[in-house]
């Protein structure tokens, strides 16, 4: 276990379990507020959903059956430059954010015709406010010359982006430290005891730390910890497979669901979804699935060379959507999930931080209480 930074060992306002995107995110947030911070991370043992992610900040088709969730991801994207920028601001890191807007590809005429019903559905939940276009072949291909002929169309918003997820995850972890924040890793938070007095004391094998606060953001652990504090985090793995090309010159302008262009030149492809449990391993048959349908798209893609794959989970609930959420039994006990950490980061670290500290926030969560499912 290593502890690295400059607050007390043995109390904090905050205790966040977990280090990744969100647990990051909402870390930054409270440090940002003033609030002495500790987070607690697992290693390189963990089930990280934050190494493995697509890098998108997307919103179109998202909530589809959730309109709190549609507004949430929309509220996300529209504060995302100020975080990137602060982030820029406090660590000199430039994260890649782009948010010209993103390609929906449909490879038949039913996905297309499903997809732009449910868009539709979206926009009239939204009063009208919410951009869109349904593009044919020869639209998708004035916005996309680098399209393949051989696709149905595609949807088209103003709303959507990408950015670096590895960049951000440094830039989150050097503006925690830069900002004061107390790191402690390399071994897994055994328990979390509410004290009689109020707080929290987090154990671990040889060490424990008094908390004003204390918020699970573990991802596929919170499923674990969440009973201890009188909390409920139904959350399941869903592993994505991931392929990535060799360096090429810019062809692709606008993020799709599963093809982007990186910062650097090389294509990102995917992405699957499986029911395997935690296995993160990756398989012949999906990855070529995946490629083959890259290819379709962007038929350019034929003739390059892959570099790396992997495997990933995704933090999923039974509807999809997050849960945020209060322990009623032990106020201060909070539990923050979700699988979209790249896309809600700018929520967790700007409106959510506000609702942790008791602030009234112009946003609703009754929607993401886990009450939602049964216990």
């Amino acid at each position: 276990m290593s502890v690295r930074n400059h607050a007390s060992r043995n109390e904090t306002d905050v205790a966040i379990i977990g280090g990744g995107l969100v647990g990051m995110s909402l870390a930054y947030g409270l440090l940002r507020q003033g609030k002495r911070v500790t987070v607690f991370d697992e290693g390189d043992q963990a089930l990280r959903a934050s190494r493995g992610n697509f890098g998108l900040v997307w919103v179109q088709g998202k909530g589809d059956t959730c309109p709190e969730y549609a507004q949430l991801s929309r509220l996300s994207a529209h504060l995302w430059p100020e975080l990137a920028a602060s982030l820029q601001q406090d660590t000199g890191i430039d994260i890649e954010l782009q948010q010209r807007g993103g390609l929906y590809v449909c490879l038949d005429q039913q996905s297309l015709q499903q997809r732009a019903k449910m868009l539709a559905k979206m926009q009239q939940d939204a009063g009208g406010d919410y951009p869109f276009e349904v593009l044919s072949v020869e639209q998708a291909r004035e916005k996309e010359p680098a399209l393949g002929p051989d696709i149905a169309g595609a949807t088209w918003s103003p709303m959507d982006g990408h950015l670096n997820p590895l960049l951000l995850f440094r830039a989150l972890h050097q503006a925690f430290e830069l900002h004061g924040g107390t790191l402690i890793n390399g071994k897994p938070v055994q328990h979390i005891k509410p004290q009689q007095t109020g707080g929290f004391e987090i154990q671990l094998d040889n060490h424990s730390l008094k908390a004003g606060k204390v918020i699970l953001a573990a991802g596929l652990g919170n499923k674990a910890l969440a009973p201890q504090l009188g909390l409920h985090a139904p959350v399941e793995p869903n592993r994505g497979q991931v392929l990535i090309t060799e360096r090429l010159k810019p062809f692709i302008s606008y993020p799709t669901g599963h093809v982007r262009q990186t910062g650097e030149g090389t294509v990102q492809l995917g992405d699957s979804k499986e029911d395997v449990g935690l296995d993160t391993g990756t398989t012949a048959d999906e990855l070529g699935k995946i490629a083959a349908r890259a290819i379709r798209m962007y038929p350019v893609l034929k003739k390059v060379r892959l570099i790396r794959s992997w495997g990933a989970l995704r933090v999923m609930t039974p509807d999809g959507y997050p849960i945020y959420q209060q322990s009623a039994l032990y106020p201060g006990a909070y539990v923050v999930t979700c699988h979209s950490g790249v896309t809600l980061g700018a929520v967790h670290a700007g409106p959510l931080v506000d609702w942790l500290l008791g602030r009234d926030i112009d946003i609703s969560l009754e929607a993401f209480s886990a009450d939602r499912f049964p216990f």
